[in-house]
């Protein structure tokens, strides 16, 4: 298939721009007295090359300094405020440049920042084992095999490792809009069914831009019955799964096309019940498609929905 950065690139540039004003606000929040020095010194965006990991550790570090804030934690406070992307160096993926911290799955926050558990970087943040550095870059390579490298490059610079399962056994995976960028996934000893969690992650994550980008409001109503949360869902979580869902399927397909590993017959089952379920969505993704204003929005949400039904 067509990587598909060649199917986002207009909107692409359109995220870029938004993800830019994003940071200059969130800066000028937290960094208020040093501002000005930062613009004078050029020192407000240390390593303008990786815009998309700048943008994620920007709202950690809004997130980090409200819950300081809360908390009266002068120090914590003082914390996020002073760090910079470079603050989080010794977490990096040598190989890809993401931000891959520890994470202990038990002990995730949870508050009104998210319906799920979810993580902060912050000053006591230590880099993951080696062994999931290791699985981290080889699914990533895995991806951008398959053309999916500027997604999870650009919208999961920061991927949290969760439980290890066995291959098989119920997983889970999310993102959440407060912290767009970031990753949370369980994981099992099989690169590519980490590449696939990442792209499905990375594609909400994606979306979540795309429309803040386009300035996109979906309506609450009317309902779409979702196959795969077995319940109807408002146009915003059914058209996610309808975008999510079928990049991991155009994912397993390419993989599949050339592998035959142990992991292959995981993935072709995989593949089969996700064709099973977006089957049943023809009728009710060409109504709800209807509700993204955005006509070129539109049109990606329906190529790569075509594609992956004609599998």
């Amino acid at each position: 298939m067509d990587t598909l950065s060649s199917v986002t690139a207009a909107i692409d540039g359109d995220i870029g721009r938004w993800r830019s004003q994003r940071i200059k606000r969130i800066r000028a929040v937290l960094d208020t007295r040093r501002a000005a020095a930062f613009r004078q010194q050029g020192a407000g965006s240390p390593n303008p090359g990786n815009a998309s990991l700048e943008f994620a550790i920007a709202h950690h570090r809004l997130e980090g300094a409200e819950a300081a804030a809360r908390a009266s934690d002068a120090e914590a406070l003082g914390w996020y405020r002073q760090s910079r992307i470079d603050s989080f160096d010794s977490l990096r993926l040598p190989a890809t440049g993401h931000l891959v911290p520890a994470v202990d799955p038990v002990h995730m926050e949870t508050s009104q920042l998210s319906d799920t558990p979810y993580y902060l970087l912050g000053p006591s943040s230590t880099v993951a084992s080696a062994e999931l550095l290791k699985l981290t870059s080889a699914a990533v390579h895995a991806g951008s095999e398959h053309g999916f490298g500027p997604l999870i490059s650009r919208h999961a610079p920061v991927i949290c490792l969760l439980r290890r399962c066995a291959l098989g056994e119920p997983m889970a995976s999310w993102s959440t809009t407060r912290l767009p960028g970031t990753v949370f996934t369980d994981h099992v000893d099989e690169p590519l069914v980490l590449a696939r969690d990442l792209v499905h992650e990375a594609g909400h994550n994606w979306l979540n831009a795309a429309l803040s980008a386009r300035n996109v409001t979906l309506p609450d109503e009317p309902h779409y019955d979702s196959p795969w949360k077995e319940q109807p869902r408002p146009p915003f979580g059914f058209l996610h799964a309808c975008w999510a869902f079928p990049l991991t399927m155009l994912l397993a397909a390419a993989v599949l096309a050339e592998t035959d590993g142990p992991v292959a017959p995981f993935l072709t089952g995989y593949l089969e019940k996700q064709k099973a379920m977006l089957a049943q969505t023809d009728k009710t993704h060409e109504d709800a498609v209807e509700l993204v204003t955005d006509a070129e929005l539109r049109s990606v949400l329906c190529s790569i929905y075509a594609k992956a039904r004609s599998l």
